[in-house]
């Protein structure tokens, strides 16, 4: 849900031994995650003991309370290499799937779960409580979970001028992620149910072009005075300036079924930001299109991954997803030179395109049946 997360030091602030790492280095990723019945694969309401556990993570990483008790987000510390971002998120997956364990449920990392339990969301109190007054029916049911990654900038002026820049690509960051085609043991023919879930929110999606900070600021105060949203760190959009942090948080991925999955998207995030720093510094205007055209990149984003057709928002016409990641990679060759991750996206692309997305795998193994679709999504330690 819609909420800063990361409680250790700042995102973007020098790590150990670099007294000034450059904008757009430092990294940070929040892994959202389910508590399923390892026999039955539904939810289950396990979040407030795993979190009163406080089980060992690796330096830096943090657990947190999600909107649902079927939910618990894990945040790793500030990296600045990708080396660092994988060590990470797979110690907190192991230390989860060990917490979870004991109180008899498994972590599953997808965008939807497969089998809902029974609701629950009554009865929650402050933020949380207020989330489900205000949104209702659209929060009752609503365990999605999402991998979002945080990339160090500046200050907030220049996050806004990068999430500018970034528009355009966050279809294609989406495609490559897709990962939640279940909801309620049905297949909804989508790659992302999560953000068919997430469009029902007021201002989801892309977000449109603000010229400063100030627009920006105004923009989202407008929308709480409207009762739209809860408060002012609280946006659907599918990137912004942290409000916490000196930092631009991308929100767009599924949650990840693997490693190597997530530290694609992070390493990728990253360099689009790089990227926009170098644009915004030379004063390139960012690419402008329709928002409608926008919407309708990510929903066929959405819809079919990396395995069919995407929108190209610039072009305004219908091309093949790859051909839109591949225009991404193109776009940020220089920056994953930079970070020396031009290696590790070629061979991340081509594993995409050998294995299939997230979702492709779900429904392969879901053939096979539930404990092969289980064991597709979760950490079983």
């Amino acid at each position: 849900m819609p909420r800063i997360a990361i409680r250790h030091g700042r995102l973007g602030d020098p790590g150990p031994g670099d007294p000034a790492p450059a904008a757009g280095l430092t990294v940070g990723v929040e892994e959202e995650f389910l508590l399923l019945d390892p026999g039955t694969g539904a939810t289950l309401p396990r979040a407030a003991a795993i979190l009163a556990a406080d089980p060992p993570l690796p330096p830096g990483a943090r657990l947190h309370r999600e909107l649902r008790p079927t939910q618990v987000e894990a945040s790793t510390g500030v990296c600045t290499e990708a080396r660092q971002v994988r060590e990470q998120l797979a110690g907190n997956r192991a230390a989860l799937a060990d917490v979870a364990r004991v109180h008899g449920a498994v972590i599953a990392s997808c965008g939807t779960p497969v089998l809902s339990g029974p609701s629950t969301s009554d009865g929650q109190d402050g933020r949380f409580g207020d989330i489900d007054r205000i949104y209702r029916g659209v929060v009752g049911d609503y365990e999605a979970c999402g991998c979002h990654v945080h990339v160090g900038v500046p200050d907030p002026e220049t996050a806004v001028g990068v999430m500018n820049h970034l528009r355009p690509w966050l279809p294609s960051l989406l495609a490559l992620s897709v990962n939640s085609p279940f909801d309620r043991g049905r297949d909804t023919g989508y790659g992302s149910w999560r953000m068919v879930q997430q469009s029902r929110f007021p201002g989801a999606g892309i977000p449109p072009y603000f010229p400063d900070l100030e627009s920006y600021r105004a923009e989202v105060g407008r929308l709480v005075a409207c009762g739209a949203l809860v408060d002012e760190s609280m946006t659907f959009w599918l990137v912004r300036p942290s409000t916490a942090f000196p930092t631009v948080e991308f929100r767009v991925a599924d949650a990840l079924s693997t490693v190597d999955d997530a530290v694609l998207q992070t390493v990728l995030s990253r360099a689009l930001v790089r990227r926009a720093l170098h644009d915004v510094a030379d004063g390139t205007a960012p690419p402008e299109f329709s928002g409608q055209v926008g919407a309708a990149a990510l929903w066929a984003a959405a819809r079919d991954g990396i395995d069919g057709e995407g929108v190209h928002p610039l072009r305004v016409r219908r091309v093949p997803a790859w051909q839109l990641v591949e225009e991404l990679v193109r776009h940020v060759a220089p920056a994953l030179d930079e970070t020396g991750d031009r290696d590790l996206v070629a061979a991340g692309l081509a594993r995409l395109r050998h294995d299939g997305s997230g979702a492709r795998r779900q429904r392969k193994a879901a053939a096979a049946g539930l404990p092969a679709l289980l064991a597709t999504i979760t950490h079983q330690g």
